[in-house]
């Protein structure tokens, strides 16, 4: 190992070291509260921990924010108190300041940097859990959004990821109803592709490919010039956050045209290519005065194989038609095994939960009340359930499904939106086919410089 080599690992190493530092303290409070539950019988006080605990996970920059972000959407991954307090949680983490940001430009682009942009805002215009976007100006005259990443995410990935491993290891020891080992399996490597931003720049080129017939979707254009691993800069996409936008929008009309424009944004690449958008997070969109959405993160991107969302219509199709083989043909094909009827209705309790608005042809709300209420006593009888059948360990392509159903869900929520999500969603699978599907995907991810799906 060269000395340059030596450097670098201790870096990481005292880096991972800092990071356990500042969280251990919550994690560990968490794993000695259960473990005193579990042992001693001391009462578990979720609900003041949850809330220290998110607390403690607000004011950090990284991963385990944005894991607990996902984990919270997952039916029953996390116990209720937590998960309610973590679906609450945004990236509040200052950002990095001018000189800071001035020197890792310069390590990103060289030292002349500043002279390759028109201009450069020295604060930021938003932080989230990797780095942090500036505003500038390309030399001929077109708005920019930089994103730099944070410094030693690498190794802050790697400690947060440590932790939750701890956290899920616990919870499972505490509550078998669910195994989570695929679902970190599936964070895991989510996360380290998030931190290659030239992945996301090709992330972005494939989007832009297959929505081009999209006139609701807006992807922004990245500069390759301007970019590196660590640094991507697109065009700047105008609009306003959606809850600002939703307050100033009392036309039904443009609402709904809002929701269908988010629905084709995530399931034309769903359908067509076998490609999800994981995270509907607030903040990776704006919305134009005309409804039209701006889509603006592509790091936490899932490519899925067209067997996979073959087994998603034909669960659809079973729910609808009341047929148990084809039902658990699409189990089966996504990796559940031995399936017991309990278990299979135990899963289709959540399933009909999910598809509801897709199986009545005419127009409605997602869910029936614009609470979450409703959906989470749907996951608790799922969870009573499975607990008392064994347990089951979920795939880990379910993750990122998931966090885009029921992040979807909320944003609808949030729009009052009445659509009839029948025949949209029948506009995109009629005449479905999954050998057509697989060349059509193969041939997007080879001209978006991607792999294959595993």
């Amino acid at each position: 190992m060269s000395d340059r080599d030596y450097g670098d690992e201790t870096a990481r190493l005292s880096g991972q070291v800092r990071r356990f530092a500042r969280v251990g303290a919550s994690v560990g409070g968490l794993a000695a509260q259960v473990v005193g539950a579990r042992v001693f019988g001391i009462k578990l006080d979720r609900g003041r921990h949850s809330t220290e605990l998110k607390a403690a996970l607000g004011g950090l920059k990284g991963p385990l924010m944005k894991s607990a972000q996902i984990l919270a959407t997952i039916p029953d991954a996390l116990p209720p108190e937590y998960a309610e307090e973590l679906r609450q949680l945004q990236s509040n983490a200052p950002a990095m300041g001018w000189h800071f940001v001035r020197r890792r430009m310069r390590g990103e682009l060289g030292p002349g940097w500043q002279g390759r942009f028109a201009n450069f805002e020295h604060e930021a215009a938003a932080a989230a859990s990797l780095g942090q976007v500036h505003r500038a100006t390309a030399p001929d005259g077109r708005a920019l959004a930089c994103k730099l990443q944070y410094p030693d995410m690498a190794s802050t990935i790697e400690a947060d990821l440590q932790q939750l491993r701890l956290v899920l290891s616990i919870y499972r020891r505490a509550d078998g109803a669910i195994d989570p080992s695929e679902i970190y399996k599936e964070l895991s490597e989510r996360l380290r592709e998030e931190l290659d931003y030239a992945r996301e720049a090709r992330h972005i080129g494939l989007y832009r490919s297959m929505l081009k017939n999209e006139p609701g979707v807006r992807v922004p254009e990245v500069l390759p010039e301007l970019s590196t691993a660590r640094l991507l800069t697109m065009t700047w996409l105008e609009g306003r956050p959606l809850l600002d936008f939703i307050a100033g929008a009392g036309d039904v009309e443009l609402r709904n045209r809002v929701a269908m424009n988010m629905f084709r944004a995530w399931y034309v690449p769903f359908y067509n290519f076998g490609v999800i958008h994981g995270d509907p997070h607030l903040g990776n969109y704006t919305i134009r005065e005309d409804g039209t959405v701006n889509l603006l993160d592509f790091g936490c991107i899932r490519v899925f194989p067209p067997s996979f969302v073959k087994g998603v219509i034909d669960l659809y199709m079973a729910l609808r038609d009341g047929d148990r083989d084809l039902a658990v043909s699409a189990y089966e094909s996504w990796g559940f095994q031995n399936l017991s009827s309990e278990m299979l209705e135990a899963l289709n309790i959540w399933a009909r939960f999910l598809y509801a608005p897709l199986l009545e042809d005419k127009p409605q709300r997602i869910m029936e009340s614009d609470s979450g209420v409703y959906g989470a006593k749907v996951a608790h009888r799922t969870h009573a359930a499975m607990r008392r059948l064994g347990g089951v360990r979920p795939p880990r392509e379910f993750v990122l499904m998931d966090r885009a159903a029921i992040g979807l869900g909320s944003v609808f929520m949030h729009l009052k939106a009445e659509i009839n999500w029948h025949r949209m969603f029948h506009e995109l699978i009629d005449g479905f086919d999954v050998d057509r599907l697989a060349k059509r995907q193969a041939k997007a991810l080879k001209a978006a410089g991607l792999p294959p799906p595993a």
